[in-house]
C-alpha cells in the first residue's frame, strides 16, 4: 500500500466523496478566482507567511493562477498516484521556499472555510455530503505537505548531528595529535637507548637470562608504538590516494587475514558478492582499513559457531556498497549512539579507536555508513560515491 491510499484509507476518502467533489465543481467553477484572491490577501496581511513570496506583484499573480488551477484539479480528481506526485512536487516547493508551517496550516483552513461558505449558498441541498468530501481532500492535502515538511526537519536533525560529531571529532583529533607527538619523542629515544644496552649485555655477558628483562620491555615498548600509530591514524587520516580498485579483491584480503581467528572459534567466515569484480574508485589501503576492522568487530560480536558475512555489490547509479553482517546480540542502544566515539569502548584494553577511525575514513570517501542491529545481530552497510 503507498503512502497516499494508506491516509486516504485513514481519512475515509473513497468514490462517493470523489463523485462529491466531482458534482461540486462546475458548481464552485465561477467562484475559483475569488477564492483564491482571498486567500493570498489572507497571506500578504502576515509578514511572515508573505517573506515566502519574494517576486512581488507579478509572483502573486502567478501563484492566484496556480491555486485556481489546483482547485480544479482538486475537485476534477482522478485521486491516484498520478495526483499524489503533482501534490508532492506543491509540497516541497513550499518547502524550499520557506513558507512557515503554522501558515501553511492556517492558509490551507482559510480555503476550507471559504469552501464551506460556497457550498451552503450554492447547494443546500447536498451540502453534508459535499462538506465531508471537502474536508477529506483538504485532510488529504495537509497530509502531503506535512509529509515533505517532516522529511525535512529529519534531514535538518541528521545534518546537525553530524555536524556536531564532526566538531567533537576534530576537537579529539586535536587532543590526540598533541598527545602522541609528545608520546613518540621519548618513545623512540628509549626504544634507540634500549637497543645499544642490548647490545652491550650481548658481548659482554655470558648469561642469557641478563637479557630476558630487556626483551620483555621491548615488546612492550613495540606495543607502545603500535598503539601510537592507531592515536595517529584517528588524529590525522592521511589524504586518499584514490583510484580504480575492485573491492572484491580487497574484501578477500581481509578474509584471509581473519580467517584464523574465525576458524579458532568455529566461526563461519563468509564472502559473497554481486559479481566477480566490483570497482570503486577509492584509497585501496584505507578502505582495507575499514573492511579489517569492522569484520574483527563483528568476529567479536559472535558467539563460537556463529556467521560473519561480509557482502560486495555494486550500488544503483554508481558506486559501491560493503555490508558486514553477523548474528551476534545486536549493539545496545546506549552503546551505538557512542559508537563513533573516540576511546569509548566496551572491550577490556580496548582503545575505542576502531570505529572512529572507520567513520573518518568513510567521510574522506565521501560515503556513509548505516547500522542496522537487534537482537539477531548487526549489518553495517558502507556505502562508497561513485567517482567524483
Amino acid at each position: 500500500m503507498t503512502f497516499f491510499d494508506e491516509i486516504k484509507d485513514y481519512v475515509g476518502f473513497g468514490e462517493d466523496d470523489a463523485a462529491a467533489l466531482r458534482a461540486l465543481r462546475p458548481l464552485l467553477e465561477p467562484r475559483f478566482v475569488a477564492l483564491a484572491e482571498h486567500h493570498y490577501t489572507a497571506i500578504l496581511r502576515h509578514p511572515r507567511a508573505a517573506a515566502a513570496i519574494t517576486g512581488g506583484a507579478q509572483q502573486v499573480a502567478r501563484l492566484k493562477q496556480t491555486l485556481v488551477a489546483w482547485l480544479d484539479s482538486a475537485l476534477a480528481g482522478p485521486h491516484d498516484q498520478a495526483y499524489y506526485q503533482r501534490r508532492a512536487r506543491i509540497g516541497r516547493i513550499h518547502v524550499v521556499i520557506g513558507l512557515p508551517q503554522e501558515y501553511m496550516f492556517t492558509a490551507m483552513n482559510v480555503m476550507r472555510v471559504d469552501v464551506h461558505h460556497a457550498i451552503d449558498d450554492l447547494a443546500p441541498d447536498g451540502a453534508a455530503a459535499m462538506r465531508d468530501a471537502v474536508d477529506k481532500l483538504f485532510d488529504l492535502e495537509l497530509a502531503i505537505m506535512l509529509r515533505h515538511y517532516q522529511s525535512d526537519s529529519e534531514a535538518k536533525l541528521v545534518q546537525r548531528e553530524r555536524t556536531n560529531l564532526d566538531d567533537r571529532l576534530s576537537a579529539m583529533r586535536t587532543l590526540t595529535a598533541g598527545l602522541a607527538h609528545e608520546v613518540r619523542n621519548p618513545l623512540n629515544a628509549a626504544k634507540l637507548q634500549l637497543e645499544l644496552l642490548e647490545r652491550r649485555l650481548k658481548k659482554g655477558a655470558e648469561d642469557e637470562r641478563l637479557l630476558e628483562g630487556t626483551r620483555l620491555v621491548h615488546h612492550e615498548i613495540q606495543r607502545l608504538t603500535e598503539l601510537l600509530q592507531e592515536f595517529l591514524d584517528f588524529a590525522r587520516p592521511a589524504q586518499l590516494v584514490a583510484g580504480e580498485h575492485d573491492l572484491v579483491a580487497i574484501a578477500q584480503h581481509v578474509i584471509e587475514l581473519q580467517r584464523a581467528r574465525a576458524d579458532a572459534r568455529d566461526v563461519e567466515l563468509e564472502l559473497t558478492r554481486s559479481t566477480p569484480v566490483v570497482h570503486a574508485w577509492c584509497d585501496g589501503a584505507r578502505i582495507h582499513q575499514v573492511i579489517f576492522n569492522l569484520v574483527q568487530n563483528a568476529l567479536e560480536a559472535v558467539p563460537d559457531g556463529g556467521t560473519v558475512e561480509l557482502r560486495v555489490a555494486g550500488a544503483v547509479g554508481g558506486g559501491a556498497v560493503i555490508t558486514i553482517i553477523d548474528n551476534g546480540g545486536g549493539i545496545p542502544p546506549d552503546v551505538l549512539a557512542r559508537i563513533y566515539e573516540p576511546f569509548f569502548s566496551t572491550k577490556e584494553g580496548g582503545t575505542g579507536l576502531g570505529m572512529a577511525i572507520v567513520h573518518s575514513l568513510v567521510e574522506l570517501h565521501r560515503g556513509a555508513i548505516e547500522i542496522a542491529t537487534g537482537a539477531g545481530g548487526t549489518e553495517i552497510s558502507v556505502k562508497l560515491p561513485p567517482r567524483p
